[in-house]
């Protein structure tokens, strides 16, 4: 059950429950288009469609809605089952199409026809608007409303043999142009499309509206509870039509609740493609994108998601999400499982004058503090090591307490170290080298004579070092709600261009040289990060940042509690 307690949906499925009328327990569906790739709003719904049928007994269907030929892919079936499979739910056999039932809705198309509730139009989709009407004022009835069903039925099965060109005719329901919801003005219910199916290939030349598709595949497949989103609220009445026509009881209940709009991204499947045809992200799976597979490969973990969609709960207004709860679930998540590792991303070369050239010893780290079971490992440690440039200052300001000349830091896990002297580069001035010494009694990085040390910092030695490219990801969009602050609305104004940024050569301890990809760590101060799914190998290993160690969200959290 979800954190928030039960949501109105789920209080609907346990009164249909405790009314009898569905014995068997709930059978919901998960209804995706095979058109791109699924994002996280999509996975907001799989974990409410599956969670419900695992929690009330019943079943979930994955079924495709692929009646629109051209757009849609075998590639994008794929996806989609991988996807669902890695947020943890696995439909088994319960995978279907609208495609399955083509001949059955040719058949109820018929029907309606023969019944005298449909009719084939002429008229071209432009005019098709023209005459539907308006809020305040009613539709036109099309010349062709009151053709014979025989003429209708004639010019049907000619649609379906490809005798016509595209856009010459259409099906539509008959039901009422005045009325005050457009979607019963005449809809279009089978259009002439002559494109290759990714199923079905040339056998039809017409496909069913979705409209049309997706109530009556929902009543064949004994869905009881069709959730779907808000914007599809207007249109139940059409969905009731089209059931209560066709088929018998017991019919399924359309239910809509609130999508899923987070702050700094696009949840639009036009704008996700947008970005990969114009090439402003590397695909689909590019770890900037909200799809599924591209939190993927960024290192985010299933239960974060899962975790997440049950936070933000299930509701009946559209809200802004903050990105900022997202990120909080994932470090939340990975603070505990990730284990802990060192990485040096912008290397500064340290030599500690006093400690053996020949030499080098192993050391004590531990492996995750939140989890002891998750042990400890030997890392190396010698006289010439890598640290972050960003730990060292040669004339730091009042409150930089990291290294500097004449100043002592801990090195974590080793020893106290002190800097004698610095390197630099005659031509650019720039500083190549440090100089340092080291203090054998500090083993550990504890001193014995009790001089306190302000700050510890991470190293890697140079020696035992797993060369690397590491990929550091941000946020894609700079803006809140990406394109409403803009003169024409284009979102993609909004697009970090700093979004990534890719660091090379960075020095890695050297556990970390047989990393699996998708394997996530805790870089010591550095943030979380995960050995890329697609280009990282044993040569070249990329290490993709997840996200950062700051958490902006528990700040804000702390603050609205101590403003209540």
């Amino acid at each position: 059950m979800n954190e928030t307690g039960t949501d109105f949906i789920r209080k609907t499925v346990e009164e249909d429950l405790a009314s009898g009328k569905y014995s068997d327990g709930p059978v919901t569906r998960f209804p995706p288009e095979p058109n791109g790739y699924l994002h996280i709003g999509h996975a907001k719904s799989i974990c409410l469609n599956f969670g419900i049928a695992a929690e009330y007994g019943g079943k979930c269907n994955l079924r495709f809605d692929d009646t629109n030929p051209g757009r849609e892919s075998a590639e994008y079936v794929r996806s989609i089952l991988r996807d669902v499979k890695w947020l943890g739910f696995d439909p088994g056999e319960r995978v279907y199409f609208a495609s399955d039932y083509f001949d059955d809705l040719y058949r109820f198309a018929v029907r309606l026809i023969k019944e005298g509730k449909a009719y084939v139009c002429g008229l071209s989709p432009d005019q098709i608007r023209e005459t539907r009407g308006t809020l305040t004022r009613p539709g036109v009835e099309s010349p062709d409303r009151n053709r014979p069903a025989e003429e209708s039925l004639a010019l049907f099965e000619k649609m379906k043999n490809g005798e016509f060109e595209e856009g010459r005719y259409v099906l539509r329901a008959k039901i009422d142009m005045a009325s005050p919801n457009l979607c019963l003005r005449d809809p279009a219910i089978y259009r002439i499309r002559k494109a290759m199916h990714h199923r079905t290939g040339e056998k039809w030349c017409i496909f069913p509206m979705y409209d049309f598709a997706h109530p009556l595949s929902d009543a064949i497949e004994g869905i009881t509870h069709s959730l779907c989103t808000l914007e599809f609220a207007n249109n139940r009445p059409l969905y009731d039509w089209f059931v209560s026509n066709l088929t018998d009881e017991p019919r399924p209940k359309q239910i809509e609740f609130a999508r899923l709009n987070m702050s700094y991204t696009v949840l639009s499947k036009r704008k996700l493609s947008r970005l990969v045809e114009e090439g402003r992200v590397e695909g689909w799976d590019d770890p900037r994108m909200p799809t599924i597979a591209g939190m993927r490969r960024r290192g985010i973990p299933p239960e974060a998601i899962r975790k997440f969609c049950d936070m933000i709960g299930i509701a009946k207004k559209d809200s802004l999400v903050d990105v900022a709860l997202l990120e909080h679930v994932i470090r939340e998540t990975l603070n505990r499982t990730a284990q802990r590792r060192m990485a040096v991303l912008r290397p500064l070369k340290m030599v500690i004058e006093n400690y053996p050239e020949n030499r080098s010893e192993e050391l004590t780290a531990i492996n995750n503090p939140e989890d002891p079971s998750a042990g400890t490992r030997n890392v190396p440690f010698s006289r010439v090591l890598y640290i972050e440039k960003d730990d060292f200052m040669e004339n730091p300001p009042k409150k930089f307490f990291r290294l500097a000349p004449g100043r002592e830091v801990r090195l974590r896990y080793a020893y106290i170290i002190k800097c004698q002297s610095v390197v630099k580069d005659d031509a650019t001035g720039e500083i190549t080298e440090i100089r340092c010494t080291y203090d054998p009694a500090t083993r550990g990085g504890n001193a014995p004579d009790g001089r306190k040390i302000k700050a510890t910092i991470h190293w890697v030695s140079a020696s035992h070092a797993v060369r690397s490219e590491v990929r550091l990801y941000d946020r894609l969009f700079l803006k809140e709600n990406p394109g409403a602050e803009t003169q024409d609305g284009d979102f993609t104004d909004s697009i970090n261009p700093n979004s990534l940024e890719k660091l090379s050569p960075c020095y890695l301890e050297p556990s970390l040289r047989h990393a699996a990809p998708g394997e996530r760590f805790q870089f010591e101060r550095l943030g979380y990060f995960c050995v890329d799914l697609k280009d990282s190998t044993s040569q070249n290993p990329v290490f993709n940042r997840t996200v950062t160690l700051r958490d902006s969200w528990a700040k804000i959290s702390a603050r609205s509690r101590r403003g209540a």
